[in-house]
């Protein structure tokens, strides 16, 4: 276990390829700028994306996230997620799978409500552990887990990208 979740069985992810993108999320320009991940109590950032985050798109590939192994001590995490979109999205949501050597082990879900045409947001979000002594060792998490992430606007599907986990 890498962090408590709670499972809600809605979506077959299998039905949708990798890294896909459909065309109202081309259509309402969203675009990932930036992403960083840092102990919930302490404000010390201890992961952020590369810059070639900004210089490719997420939505054709799987990117790698080179994660220290300390963030698994964390008792919570927060992830911040920059974004940008063209048009308005009247219901902006994210479901995530965590995947380790590909099944399913987590799935957390996460509603930012509506955003605005023309606007940068950052979105905050809060993840508790499970516990130290729940936690799975870095050497079997590291390129072995899989954070598979889809936008949806309320329930019509954008966007779809994974990042790949080393923890280093």
């Amino acid at each position: 276990i890498i962090f408590s979740s709670t499972i809600f069985p809605r979506y077959s992810f299998d039905s949708f390829n990798c890294c896909e993108m459909t065309e109202s999320a081309a259509l309402k320009g969203l675009k990932i700028n930036w992403m960083s991940v840092k102990d919930a109590y302490n404000p010390v950032v201890l992961w952020t994306s590369t810059p070639d985050w900004t210089t490719q798109p997420l939505w054709d590939r799987e990117v790698v996230a080179r994660i220290p192994k300390e963030i698994l001590r964390c008792r919570a995490v927060t992830r911040d997620l920059n974004f940008s979109s063209e048009s308005e999205i009247k219901k902006f949501r994210v479901e995530q799978n965590v995947l380790l050597n590909g099944h399913v082990i987590e799935q957390w879900r996460f509603t930012f409500g509506f955003v605005i045409p023309g606007s940068t947001n950052t979105w905050s979000s809060t993840i508790d552990s499970a516990g130290e002594e729940n936690m799975l060792t870095p050497e079997i998490l590291s390129g072995n887990t899989v954070i598979d992430t889809s936008f949806f606007d309320d329930e019509t599907f954008l966007c779809r990208f994974k990042v790949r986990l080393y923890y280093v």
